[in-house]
């Protein structure tokens, strides 16, 4: 039994490291906005304390059913100021560590969602 559409149109998170992700076969350092309905731009982020609420206003332009942040190797919530503007627009947002959004993101993607996954890859020192 077939549980979801194949897709080749969406993106497709290949895999995930320590302060990287692969998409689409090339491997991407700095923080992401992926969207299923075919947007990628970067993400001017660099720390969950940079972000503010015009990071999360700018996922509005792709109009998703739902937003998933991925706050980086470990679940951290943001303030609920910061996302106001989707819970306005009645857009579902979830947090998640990076790995499970990365995970999320494929599926609801290959299943034909309007999803979009704001991923925080803050930069390793060393």
């Amino acid at each position: 039994m077939k549980l979801h559409a194949d897709r080749a149109d969406a993106h497709t998170i290949q895999a995930y490291g320590e302060g990287w992700i692969s998409v689409n076969g090339e491997k991407i350092r700095h923080s992401v906005v992926l969207s299923s309905m075919g947007a990628r731009e970067p993400w001017p982020c660099t720390s969950l304390e940079d972000l503010r609420p015009e990071h999360f206003d700018q996922l509005l332009v792709h109009q998703p059913e739902v937003v998933i942040f991925g706050s980086g190797t470990k679940l951290r919530f943001v303030h609920p100021s910061l996302h106001a503007s989707l819970m306005t627009q009645r857009v579902g947002f979830e947090t998640m560590d990076t790995l499970a959004a990365c995970r999320t993101f494929n599926i609801l993607a290959q299943e034909g969602r309007r999803v979009v996954v704001a991923l925080l890859l803050e930069s390793q020192s060393g």
